[in-house]
């Protein structure tokens, strides 16, 4: 069923996005989502998405995630009002987290950077959070809804594992990466949500999996300009090719077919929005991963996930 013009203001309201349930079509609510999305966070634009009582650590985590996790920004406005901040944190700290291996210079700093958040949470659990604007905002998040501290040293530990600038040695050990990242993210999600379900445990598996899949594949210009290679190497050996393609931009038949493997393999696990909406595309450049289209923000995310979210799809 298509979302009507007319229907739309009303499926906002119920959502709880106060600051968009006066556009009066399609094509208004996307412009407004765009102005929403992209422009600077600031104390009054933040009330009206979370709420009242907007703090230096709530605007501190929308616009760390706005600028780095685009998307994690926009699946968070989604979310009914009650939840939004406490996804903002969430995905915050996974942000932190994330960015740790492209600021550092040497692993020793990384370790030490992981220690910190390992004792952060620690910290957070004993209600003795630091004075640090991401764990401040946790620390909230884990005291409303009683968060699962297992899922967020999960993150932690694998994204230490991963400090390592190696490629992953299969597809398998990339599944696994996404399963204790992406997948432990969702889950402490649906718990902000208060949703205990195991069919929606299934599901969040499959898409921590294929987002984990579709991240490495989307981020793999952006390490080849640091002459780094990190897709899987028995695939890349499976059809003859090495790093060094790669990193000169070859765009041989052998070398889409390892991207054509690698993105398949997020295929099966789901169909995703933001997710399929890449794997279309680079469907539709015959698997060159450098192709520029790719690169390209898409300005109708914002609205193609709201629709998703109005039909209950994932």
């Amino acid at each position: 069923m298509a979302a009507s013009a007319r229907g739309v203001p009303w499926a906002l309201l119920r959502l709880g996005v106060p600051s968009l349930w006066r556009c009066r079509s399609l094509r208004g609510l996307c412009a407004r989502l765009r102005r929403q999305s992209g422009r600077a966070v600031s104390s009054r634009s933040v009330a009206g998405v979370i709420g009242p009582g907007v703090s230096g650590t709530d605007l501190y985590c929308m616009e760390l995630l706005r600028k780095r996790d685009y998307e994690g920004y926009l699946c968070s406005l989604l979310l009914p009002a009650e939840s939004r901040s406490s996804a903002f944190a969430l995905r915050a700290f996974n942000v932190e987290l994330a960015q740790v291996k492209d600021l550092i210079s040497e692993k020793a700093i990384g370790l030490m950077r992981m220690q910190f958040w390992k004792k952060t949470v620690e910290d957070i659990y004993c209600d003795n959070p630091p004075h640090q604007p991401v764990a401040i905002e946790l620390w909230k998040a884990i005291k409303r809804h009683n968060l699962t501290k297992r899922w967020l040293m999960k993150i932690i530990d694998e994204r230490e594992r991963n400090l390592d600038d190696k490629a992953y040695r299969n597809i398998q050990e990339l599944e696994t990466y996404a399963e204790n990242t992406q997948s432990s993210l969702l889950y402490l999600t649906l718990e902000i949500l208060g949703i205990k379900n195991l069919h929606a445990d299934h599901a969040a598996s499959h898409i921590g999996k294929a987002q984990g899949i579709v991240t490495c594949l989307r981020a793999t210009p952006y390490h080849g300009s640091r002459r780094k290679v990190f897709l899987p190497m028995d695939i890349c050996i499976l059809h003859g090719v090495s790093q060094e393609d790669f990193l000169r931009k070859n765009q041989d038949k052998n070398v889409r077919d390892v991207i054509y493997d690698i993105a398949s393999q997020a295929h099966l696990h789901l169909k995703h929005v933001a997710l399929e909406d890449y794997l279309r595309k680079i469907q539709q450049v015959d698997f060159d991963i450098f192709h520029p289209t790719l690169q390209k923000k898409s300005t109708l995310l914002p609205l193609s996930l709201y629709i998703q979210s109005w039909r209950k799809r994932y």
